[in-house]
């Protein structure tokens, strides 16, 4: 019987890849495999290829909509592996009887979206359903290699061997230094409030951004080796996603990760673990130590909270959160999405 939870990002997701697709239709056109579970695959040396559906209640919400995170969700998905995004698809199911208001202010964020981005629409899919879907959306996307990619891979070969075309999730060493773009949390906690009335007074909204020009600045400062964008599991899922691959551990200080007052208080009063909640504009990157301040800073023109959140390290393979009060606990990879239908 196929679970939620083999849907819902996290180990749960990757043990069901791992046993009953991958054996079957594993296989790669380029130097990324299906079964790398890379945000996006290679299929010729100058383009990425990537896809994901979305399916988000409710479908608008404080700061986007579930069209929103169809174009920010699949060029980031390019973004990170410091492809330019440039050519996407739009595919459509749409239950009957769907708010026309709704479907509207929808489209509006698809357009805008892919116009700041400069991304072109070229192919889609309509499909109006009976059953109690609200509305899917489907989206398949193509980036580009660049100079900015092309700048950061020549800095990052100067400080050691880098065998890969595109940034890997897998390319972290010891020593370098983890980069979070900004504030946590906020996509999961702003979706857990349009659904709930649960008496907090706050104006937190959505994250939902492009992380494209965050990560095209810092990798003209250069040195990124690693990057994910944390949506489903959050940052938990992408930091120890990247230590499994590269085959290191890494140290997070607490103090370090940056999350808002208000949202950070939800989370406790709920119980919630705010490092595994869905983000939606933020990236996860992996930084030769020596360039770490360089691409902070560059990161930080478009979010002042980006942060360096911690290092790589060779002393155990696994995600340990040095605490507040000096103790060190192991972050596991979560198990269960806290909040489903987000993204």
């Amino acid at each position: 019987m196929i679970r939620r939870e083999d849907g819902a990002g996290g180990k749960y997701m990757s043990e069901f890849l791992k046993k009953k697709i991958f054996p079957l239709i594993d296989s790669k056109a380029g130097e990324i495999a299906l079964s790398d579970m890379e945000d996006s695959s290679d299929f010729h040396e100058d383009f990425v290829f990537t896809t994901d559906s979305y399916t988000a209640f409710p479908p608008v919400f404080r700061g986007g909509s579930i069209g929103s995170l169809a174009v920010c969700g699949t060029c980031n998905d390019l973004a990170v592996m410091g492809a330019m995004p440039a050519y996407m698809s739009l595919a459509l199911i749409i239950q009957e009887g769907f708010d026309e208001e709704v479907f509207s202010r929808i489209m509006k964020d698809i357009a805008g979206w892919s116009e700041r981005l400069g991304v072109r629409i070229i192919t889609g899919d309509t499909k109006v359903v009976e059953m109690n879907a609200g509305i899917f959306i489907n989206t398949s996307g193509i980036g580009v290699r660049n100079r900015h990619l092309e700048r950061n891979l020549n800095i990052v070969r100067e400080y050691r061997d880098y065998p890969f075309r595109w940034v890997r999730d897998c390319g972290l060493r010891s020593g370098d230094a983890i980069i979070v773009s900004g504030s946590i949390g906020e996509h999961g906690i702003s979706m857990l409030l349009e659904r709930e009335d649960l008496g907090f007074e706050m104006d937190v909204k959505s994250d939902v951004n492009a992380v494209w020009f965050a990560v095209r600045d810092g990798m003209d400062a250069g040195g990124i080796v690693a990057m994910k964008d944390p949506t489903r599991g959050g940052i938990a899922e992408s930091l120890n996603e990247i230590a499994e691959k590269s085959g290191v551990g890494i140290l997070v200080e607490e103090e370090q990760i940056p999350v808002r007052d208000d949202v950070m208080a939800v989370c406790d009063a709920l119980g919630l673990d705010i490092l595994s909640l869905a983000n939606e504009g933020k990236v996860v990157m992996g930084v030769i130590d020596e360039m770490a301040d360089d691409v902070l800073r560059a990161v930080r023109k478009h979010d002042r909270n980006a942060s360096i959140i911690g290092h790589a390290t060779d002393r155990f393979k696994e995600v340990v959160v040095r605490t507040r009060i000096g103790t060190e606990k192991i972050l596991p990879p979560p198990a269960l999405d806290p909040i489903p239908r987000v993204c």
